[in-house]
């Protein structure tokens, strides 16, 4: 029988605004549907139109009177992210939290973005460079509301914390265990002259972490309202690792049927459901600035959600700086 394990305390939503990508499928739907239960507007871009708007007839049916808003969007497009990033900007309402989830992960071959990206790299990192550059304005809205004192209270992200601490719009983005001895592959970022789909995808999402954390260190200096946090959902059956003829996989990989045997069986990795805890905590605790948040079973790939120290690959200062200098370079992105 699996074992049961909690999610955390999400405080009072109403009147916020969140923003979760790949909330179409896996990880994304329960973040999703835990925001909008705890009052939230909740923007799900995704690609597939038909996929999202059956995701949030699902969520509506758990929770009625959700507050769910389909949008287009291929991470893998820089003009697709500039795109809903100007309906949102001129739709003009505040984003009080984004949680930067969507991804893809080890195609057989390397694959390209449309802007000719390794499709790992440029999709699960410099796609959401490029949306919190484009949503910049409207989480600083969100952060600028609240040291105003106009914020819908309570204590979550975008609200006010213990004590009245303004904690400001949230940005939260997605690690992987992949990325624990993950390093940037400077001397072939784009994997052009070799190209290993599990070493590119490693380097895809600790680019992510050190990002999020040179992010919060700028808000900080120049009083943008936004912190950031990490968070890592462990390891769950979902699309990932599945049969996806996109990615040039035909059938389900033996690590996907494998965790699926686990998962049902409440061994060592977690559910989707469960997966989706870290970032929940880390996109609505007050105290989450600038923290990682993880399962903590044995080994950090199942369990109840909570906070562990970072990978020593997240808090290389330096190496942070570089990925930020690199992500603007390479998107055009601009932080003004």
């Amino acid at each position: 029988m699996p074992r049961t394990i909690d999610p955390p305390t999400i405080p009072d939503l109403t009147g916020r605004r969140a923003l979760v990508t790949g909330a179409s499928d896996g990880i994304g739907v329960r973040i999703a549907a835990h925001l909008a239960a705890a009052g939230a507007e909740v923007v799900m871009p995704a690609r597939n139109a038909g996929k999202v708007a059956a995701v949030q007839d699902r969520i509506r049916a758990e929770h009625p009177g959700a507050q769910l808003e389909a949008e287009s969007l291929d991470l893998s497009s820089l003009e697709s992210v500039t795109a809903l990033g100007e309906r949102l900007t001129r739709d003009g309402r505040p984003i009080d939290v984004l949680v930067a989830n969507a991804g893809v992960m080890t195609p057989p071959e390397r694959q390209t973005t449309a802007d000719g990206f390794e499709l790992q790299f440029g999709t699960n990192h410099l796609g959401h460079v490029a949306l919190v550059a484009s949503l910049l304005p409207l989480l600083r809205a969100g952060g600028d509301r609240d040291a105003g004192g106009n914020g819908a209270g309570g204590n979550g992200a975008g609200g006010r914390g213990a004590g009245g601490r303004d904690v400001g719009a949230r940005v939260v983005v997605q690690t992987s265990i992949a990325a624990r001895r993950a390093r940037m592959l400077w001397d072939d970022l784009q994997s052009e002259r070799s190209y290993d789909g599990m070493r590119a995808y490693g380097q895809s999402k600790i680019a992510p972490a050190l990002f999020a954390a040179e992010l919060g260190r700028r808000s900080a200096a120049a009083g943008w309202g936004i912190t950031t946090a990490v968070s890592h959902p462990g390891v769950a059956p979902t699309s990932l690792l599945a049969a996806r003829p996109e990615m040039g996989r035909s059938t389900d990989t033996a690590s996907v049927r494998l965790i699926r045997w686990l998962s049902a069986r409440g061994w060592v990795v977690g559910t989707p459901e469960t997966a989706a805890y870290p970032a929940l905590l880390a996109a609505t605790d007050p105290a989450a600035a600038g923290r990682f948040a993880a399962p903590t079973w044995r080994l950090g790939v199942g369990g109840p959600a909570g906070w562990v120290d970072p990978w020593p690959t997240m808090s290389d200062r330096d190496e942070a700086a570089r990925v930020w200098d690199e992500s603007l370079r390479l998107t055009g992105a601009r932080f003004a």
